[in-house]
């Protein structure tokens, strides 16, 4: 992540709206893409003054609204083949278990698991695809893609740059230490949202055991 940041310093504000909500924006439409990983090193850059806090913000609230709704757009069209070719491309992220748990969490919590997932790899990835596989109304996915979208976003940024600015003001002869600190306090400010979504979670599915299927809702 630090690398990454050093990288965001050489580019100029407006590049790094850009990035950050294209590359949230693609992740979310299914692409596995270090999404988090760049707006934690965005929010922690605006805390020196590089960039602007609420402009991160809004780039990562507009790519995970707008890649969510490509996502599922796309996934309403594609249906089932298209996750099953999206699980060869990428196994590791995307595979058959993977997505059982994913098409799980619909089943049992289903808007809920779009709003929670944001703060949760896997369905940050799966979720406006397999919702639109899963025939989702849209309207109900957007609210709960625009709910987590804003929370995660704008959370996310201006909890790390708060941090961030008041270690810089205590810690000026301490820099690496105001930044190990904001880190850590990036890692907590997502850990009871975390562990709320964990919730949304299913048991692994057993070998040989098929996969709840949501019901579609029309």
């Amino acid at each position: 992540m630090f690398d990454v940041q050093h990288w965001l310093v050489s580019l100029p504000p407006i590049a790094v709206y850009l990035l950050v909500g294209g590359v949230i924006g693609v992740e979310s439409m299914g692409i596995p893409l270090p999404g988090e990983i760049i707006l934690v090193s965005s929010a922690l850059l605006a805390a020196t003054g590089v960039v602007e806090p609420e402009w991160v913000a809004t780039a990562a609230a507009v790519g995970a609204i707008v890649g969510d709704s490509i996502g599922y757009a796309v996934g309403r069209r594609g249906g089932r083949p298209l996750l099953a070719r999206l699980g060869r491309r990428f196994p590791k992220h995307l595979g058959p278990p993977q997505l059982a748990r994913a098409e799980q969490s619909f089943a049992r919590y289903g808007v809920w698991a779009v709003f929670f997932g944001r703060f949760v790899a896997l369905l940050r990835i799966l979720a406006g695809p397999l919702a639109g596989a899963l025939h989702v109304p849209y309207r109900r996915f957007l609210l709960a893609n625009a709910a987590g979208g804003l929370v995660w976003a704008f959370g996310t940024t201006y909890l790390l740059y708060s941090v961030g600015r008041a270690a810089e003001h205590w810690l000026k002869d301490i820099s690496w230490a105001g930044l190990i600190l904001a880190v850590l306090a990036g890692l907590g400010s997502t850990w009871w949202l975390r562990r709320r979504a964990h919730r949304v979670e299913p048991v692994e599915v057993a070998p040989g055991v098929e996969p709840v299927q949501a019901s579609s809702e029309h």
